[in-house]
């Protein structure tokens, strides 16, 4: 029997649409599934399991097993992330999946010393950088308790990709050249994802035929398959043979945890549903929103707007030294976004001027890897979900667990582990984002939805630390009633507090704007390329309609369907690719 997958002809370019619009349009269900995703391959798959019956939390299983196989330099099996989910029904419901890694219940606070000294490479690169894998636990947890289909079939386009290979594509090339050294440095790694320990040619194709087992494995015997059993044994003996410290508690121990989102009124309407701590992302959106909807952004001209965006993202960046996990630490969510400490935050700031930031309380620097991923995926009942994935750096720890397929993620480096460093700012013991055993470290990734009796908006990117301002920047486009595909390609621009500095893509201000910031008192750089890729999706409720884009900085396509259409479109085909 032919698969949907390979009934689908290879997607390409920024957005596939596949519009079938009906004469019924409702309030409660959109006329079509949406899915962006940043990888061709991943959003064909999420558009077979669709096709074949799935819900929208089935999608979400095969588009994320599909990016583990397609892009391990961002995600994987070895990583974690965040699922915020939308469950249709009377009421709607949303759901907030934390699936952050773990550190090891062996892990010290000083474990990335040496004679006093933090030693970085020991938190970047290795075993020793990994913390306890947590996507698997949620691809089992999405199946249980969400999805429609069995964990087995939703993995199968993902086992069937991984068995086979794909082709090397730019972006592989690029992240590969970012972390060759670290890739060279692992016998396994270099073989799965190198060739002669150079980086592969444009279209080379890399099977994984051990992450394949691994994932078949998975879907046969659901969290057994992974966190105990012959998986667990490969896992712990190999990150311990190679210096690590995992034991088989941590797997046992480890679980996803269902949290409630981060829920913020906005003005007309809009509800903000986003990531709660352990990520500081939706915090600062929240805070960012707020501050904005009290300011004339919308009737500003380019640099006013930049002004006010860069002032309320200086303040929301400034607060994630107050958070960290919620399992082993207090956060003052309720008092940051508290309607007066908003009006005050924003009251401060200078409709003219940059505020120094010595004027405002101190704030620690932190530093968090950028290539995470990111996708979105709706079906045609209501549900939905945003999800943002992640190994920390390009291919994680560069450490790839032999026999399993598995490279793990170098998660342990978002801790604040450097006493004396992170910009000379001084960490204790006590700080919300120390390092402790079983604790899950803070994060910027932001899955968010907005909502209204009009619309439902999905955003989410990779990027590390600027995850906020890029989802922000798309928000506001969005608010902006701007078109979908603006909300990707908008130029970029970033303030994180601590370095004061403004961060901007290549070409986002002319000459003359960069003249004018500079006389509002910022300092800039420009950087060296471009950062993120969103994927977002829009459901028009008044008309049904549905929109997605993803970003053209990447690879990746987005489409609409409708998954009843592109099936009997299949069978009249007698299974030939005849999709347009």
């Amino acid at each position: 029997m032919i698969s949907m997958l390979e009934r689908i002809p290879a997607l390409s370019g920024a957005a596939v649409l596949l519009c079938v619009f009906s004469a019924h349009a409702s309030p409660d269900r959109p006329d079509q599934a949406a899915i962006a995703s940043p990888h061709p391959i991943a959003t064909a798959a999420g558009q077979e399991i669709l096709v074949d019956g799935g819900n929208a939390f089935d999608a979400a299983i095969a588009i994320s097993a599909t990016l583990a196989v397609v892009e391990p330099y961002g995600s994987g099996l070895g990583g974690g992330g965040f699922f915020l989910l939308r469950q249709s029904g009377e009421p709607v419901q949303y759901q907030f999946l934390d699936a952050r890694e773990k550190a090891p219940l062996k892990s010290k606070p000083k474990m990335f010393h040496r004679k006093g000294i933090v030693q970085p490479d020991l938190s970047l690169n290795g075993p020793l950088a990994a913390a306890i894998p947590g996507l698997p636990a949620a691809l089992v947890e999405l199946a249980e308790r969400y999805g429609r289909l069995p964990l087995s079939i939703s993995l199968a386009p993902a086992i069937r990709v991984a068995y086979r290979g794909f082709k090397v594509d730019s972006v592989y090339r690029e992240r590969a050249n970012w972390r060759l050294f670290a890739l060279r440095n692992n016998k396994e790694s270099a073989r799965l994802f190198l060739r002669n320990n150079e980086v592969p040619n444009l279209g080379e194709v890399i099977t994984q035929p051990e992450l394949a087992q691994t994932l078949e494995r998975l879907g046969d015997k659901g969290r057994a398959g992974f966190y105990s059993g012959l998986v667990a044994q490969a896992l712990v003996s190999g990150v311990r043979r190679a210096g690590g410290i995992w034991n088989y508690h941590d797997f046992e121990e480890y679980e996803v945890v269902t949290r409630a989102p981060l829920r913020f009124q906005m003005a007309d309407q809009r509800e903000l549903i986003s990531a709660p701590p352990p990520s500081a992302g939706g915090i600062a959106l929240a805070q960012s929103l707020s501050m904005l909807q009290q300011l004339p952004w919308r009737e500003s001209e380019n640099i006013q707007r930049a002004h006010y965006v860069i002032e309320a993202l200086r303040r929301a960046y400034r607060d994630r030294v107050l958070l960290g996990d919620p399992d082993f630490v207090p956060n003052p969510v309720a008092q940051v976004l508290a309607t007066d400490y908003l009006l005050q935050l924003t009251t401060s700031i200078d409709p003219h001027r940059a505020t120094p930031n010595n004027i405002l309380p101190p704030a620690p620097r932190w530093r968090e890897g950028e290539n995470t991923s990111h996708f979105a995926v709706l079906d045609t009942e209501g549900n939905a979900v945003t999800a943002t994935l992640s190994l920390n750096l390009p291919f994680g720890s560069a450490f790839t667990v032999p026999g399993t397929g598995v490279i793990l993620n170098d998660e342990m480096d978002d801790f604040a582990i450097d006493p004396k460093g992170q910009g000379g700012a001084a960490f204790t013991s006590i700080h919300p984002n120390a390092l402790e055993p079983g604790k899950r470290p803070l994060s910027s990734m932001s899955p968010s939805f907005i909502e209204s009796p009009r619309s439902l908006a999905a955003f989410g990117t990779p990027g590390g630390s600027r995850i906020p301002s890029m989802v922000l920047l798309s928000m506001l486009k969005y608010l902006d009633d701007q078109p979908i595909s603006s909300w990707t390609s908008t130029p970029r621009y970033h303030h994180q507090y601590t370095p004061d500095v403004v961060e901007y893509e290549p070409g986002t201000f002319t000459e003359q704007e960069l003249i004018d910031l500079r006389e509002r008192g910022y300092a800039l750089k420009e950087t060296a390329r471009d950062f993120g890729n969103q994927q977002v999706l829009m459901w028009h409720k008044n008309n049904a309609r549905v929109e997605a884009a993803s970003d053209p900085r990447g690879i990746g396509v987005s489409t609409t369907f409708k998954p009843d259409a592109a099936l009997k479109m299949m069978r009249s085909c007698a299974g030939q690719s005849c999709l347009p």
